[in-house]
């Protein structure tokens, strides 16, 4: 471990706790509240998302993995040789390594909220990719990420590559100002490699959001503990349920916490009143059509080059760039 530990740097760029305590109060006095979805993501919440990805009933990343196996020459060709791949949310790394031996980079920056495993995945594929040196960045990619310039070398072209549909986490607006304000980043010529989940019949997604174990309910419950431990609040998490549900006009799934009774919730010494049945909004997991999106990539700079998809039309990969 000492060997991959020398070739990983590791950038902690996450903002100080009060920061997150601005954010959750921000969220909680608006007319319906909201909490940061980023924030689902403490060392529970890596483990119970973890669990998700491997449900029966959630298709999303078997799916894009399935993806990633047919065709990860295909894109490797299309990235070029000695790149810099650059990838938010690192997960457990499994569609990552299929890019990797594909595509060979010069460099692979790792960006992730969740620094244990941010650092895990770093080690884990630095024991495999030997001569490739990597970049760990602990950051919020929500906000603009000071990437380490001076430390990507003389890699070739930069590629983003942002599995998983997370970009879906973003409403429309919020992900066509997220891709233009990477394109700078990227530089002339840069590449997006970017998973979608496809818009399909709302019985199957309302399915992938609602599981039958109560895995992705618990998941979205555990972010109450998150705030309790980490900003002194008082959120008492079994008068809450999840509600997530497909909301056809915004494309979305829509993942919420309903108050179960009327109550008084205190964090670092602010209170706030949940009326029995109000909802706290958790998160939003946009779906999107082939055009669709590549309408948006445009709309931030980007020219879609290819698409991959699998035979049921359930997710695609999108591949884009920027003129040089």
């Amino acid at each position: 471990m000492g060997n991959s530990s020398a070739r990983i740097t590791f950038h902690d760029l996450l903002p100080p706790p009060h920061n997150m305590l601005g954010e959750v109060l921000a969220g909680l006095a608006q007319p319906q509240k909201t909490l940061p979805p980023k924030y689902f993501y403490d060392a529970r919440g890596c483990e119970l998302f973890e669990a998700i990805c491997n449900l029966p009933e959630y298709y999303p990343t078997r799916t894009e993995l399935a993806i990633m196996r047919l065709h990860a020459g295909a894109m490797a060709d299309l990235l070029g040789p000695d790149s810099a791949l650059i990838e938010i949310g690192c997960g457990n790394s499994e569609k990552t390594r299929l890019l990797l031996e594909a595509s060979q980079p010069a460099v692979f920056v790792a960006i992730d909220i969740a620094r244990e495993q941010l650092e895990a995945s770093c080690h884990a594929l630095a024991q495999t990719f030997q001569e490739m040196a990597i970049i760990a960045l602990r950051a919020d990619f929500a906000q603009p990420v000071a990437l380490p310039v001076a430390a990507l070398g003389l890699a070739g072209r930069r590629i983003l590559y942002f599995p998983g549909s997370t970009i879906g986490n973003f409403t429309p607006a919020e992900a066509r100002a997220f891709l233009a304000r990477w394109a700078p980043l990227l530089g002339a010529g840069g590449g997006a490699l970017i998973g979608i989940d496809l818009k399909k019949d709302a019985v199957r997604l309302n399915a992938a959001y609602n599981d039958a174990r109560g895995v992705t309910a618990e998941f979205n419950l555990n972010l109450l503990h998150h705030i309790n431990r980490v900003l002194e609040a008082d959120f008492d998490p079994a008068a809450f349920r999840h509600h997530a549900f497909y909301r056809a006009g915004h494309g979305r799934i829509e993942m919420h916490l309903v108050s179960l009774r009327a109550q008084r919730v205190t964090i670092s010494g602010h209170g706030f009143e949940l009326r029995e049945g109000e909802t706290i909004h958790t998160e939003n997991s946009c779906k999107y059509g082939i055009a669709e999106f590549q309408d948006l990539g445009r709309a931030a700079g980007f020219e879609p080059v290819q698409c991959w998809t699998d035979s049921a039309n359930l997710f695609a990969v999108h591949y884009l760039t920027l003129p040089q």
